[in-house]
Formats: structure tokens, C-alpha cells, sequence
């Protein structure tokens, strides 16, 4: 594995621990009535790499999942950032 391979590997974990906490904040905060992280923002986490984080936050703090959008939409954007970070580990490989 190069260097390059091993920083995008970091970003994917980083991004993914971030799409964790982010479920986690915005679920204590429902709970207290505070502020509350807008749903595009938790989507936009999930499109850019943490999508497993926030889904595995989803279920792990049972939040969003009676929105048919995040039950589906972000299941489906771990599915892409797997796929695209499988694409981009090969491909960085190959450099």
C-alpha cells in the first residue's frame, strides 16, 4: 500500500467516525430540545464518506429511522462510498 492509498484509508475512517458522532450529537440534542444538525448536513456526511458511520449511528442510537428517507438513503450511501472506495484504492494502486 502506497502513501496516498494509506491518507485516503485515514480520510475514509475519519469521515466515517465523524458520520458516527454527528447521529450521536444530533440525537442528544432531540432529546434535550437543543440544537439540532439540519438533515441535508447529515446527508452531506453520509455522501462525503461517512455514510457507514452514520448508518451504523442510525441503528446503534435509533435515530431517523422512522424516516424512510434516512432508513433507505443512507444505507444506499454506504453502499457508494464501499463501492467508490474500492474504485479509488485500485485505481490509486495502479498510479
Amino acid at each position: 500500500m502506497n502513501d496516498i492509498q494509506i491518507l485516503y484509508c485515514i480520510f475514509f475512517v475519519v469521515a466515517n467516525v465523524f458520520g458516527l458522532i454527528a447521529m450521536w450529537m444530533d440525537k442528544r440534542q432531540a432529546m434535550v430540545d437543543g440544537w439540532r444538525i439540519p438533515e441535508k448536513v447529515l446527508f452531506a456526511i453520509a455522501f462525503f464518506n461517512g455514510g457507514i458511520g452514520a448508518t451504523l449511528g442510525m441503528f446503534l442510537f435509533r435515530h431517523k429511522t422512522k424516516h424512510k428517507y434516512f432508513l433507505f438513503g443512507l444505507p444506499a450511501l454506504a453502499l457508494l462510498n464501499v463501492v467508490i472506495f474500492v474504485y479509488v484504492l485500485n485505481f490509486l494502486g495502479t498510479l
